[in-house]
């Protein structure tokens, strides 16, 4: 009876927020992996139970392979390009430059910007055109005498995925800047100072001290830049649209199927992208948990 006590006044006033989550979220998401499991592939059908054969044909499906494959080049695509880029605005912003508030200011900007508003200036920047009709950036490319590296973009039909990923990794790279540099100024001063005295190199000095640092932070921005690279929807949509093949993925399928009335299908595909990314976020939430309990 003591425990009870104990417990209850927490329990009620969390109550609502746990019943709201269950109806909500969970309650939701079981509704819709039912729906994926029904021949619910009309708007006027009441959709008998068919089992896991919406999954069977989706992975049957050639186009639905393709739309993995352009998820996969656009995820990878988008974790490096953003690590990569983030991580060298941070070592430069971290080295106490001049003029660092406004550099921070102008590397964070792209964040204010919806992947709608960013999407539609990027279509313009990467339009397919070449030659004398070239604009955009292949139009800059033939003013600079550097014709050469004009292309396609996102009407390529083999990598137009890709294309997609440049306007990405320039509207996220400043957050993952701001999540290294917070890594970085979160090292204390007496850590590099002591191995300095100990005789390490600079490149000695970031390998053992300051990278081993720097993981948990690494680690929070693939979880988060990989999860909404998995989510890709809006920017696609705003640039390409929902018919060009060569920049579609499973969530474009998901809703070109639901638009058409397929609810069942679209339901499958969104089952998929939730499994994807469990996948990810999952097991670093497991990690949190224990790190926590650890401390």
């Amino acid at each position: 009876m003591r425990h009870w006590r104990r417990w209850l006044p927490g329990l009620l006033l969390v109550l609502p927020s746990l019943v709201l989550v269950g109806i909500f979220v969970y309650g939701l998401i079981a509704s819709n992996i039912h729906t994926s499991m029904t021949d619910q592939h009309t708007r006027v059908e009441e959709g008998g139970f068919v089992g896991l054969q919406n999954y069977r044909d989706l992975f049957g499906d050639e186009d639905f392979r393709y739309s993995l494959r352009n998820l996969v080049l656009y995820t990878v695509t988008f974790l490096v390009g953003t690590l990569a880029i983030g991580f060298m605005w941070a070592w430069l912003l971290e080295r106490r430059l001049k003029g660092e508030g406004f550099f921070r200011a102008v590397y964070l900007f792209p964040m204010a910007v919806s992947f709608v508003a960013s999407g539609v200036v990027w279509r313009w920047l990467l339009n397919s055109a070449e030659g004398d009709r070239a604009s955009g950036l292949n139009r800059l490319f033939e003013g600079i005498g550097l014709g050469f590296l004009q292309n396609p973009w996102w009407t390529d039909p083999d990598w137009g995925i890709l294309a997609i990923a440049v306007p990405a990794i320039w509207q996220l790279s400043g957050y993952v800047m701001a999540l290294f540099l917070a890594g970085f100024r979160g090292i204390p001063d007496e850590l590099r100072e002591a191995a300095r005295i100990d005789g390490a190199s600079e490149w000695q000095l970031y390998r053992h001290v300051i990278f081993p640092q720097l993981s948990p932070v690494a680690l929070s921005a693939v979880i988060i830049v990989g999860h909404m690279s998995l989510k890709v929807f809006d920017l696609i949509m705003s640039i390409s649209g929902q018919t060009n093949y060569t920049t579609k993925v499973p969530a474009i399928d998901m809703w070109v199927e639901f638009s058409a009335g397929d609810y069942a299908t679209s339901a499958a595909i969104a089952t998929v992208l939730l499994a994807i990314v469990a996948v990810l976020v999952v097991p670093y939430l497991v990690y949190t948990f224990r790190q926590e309990r650890q401390r």
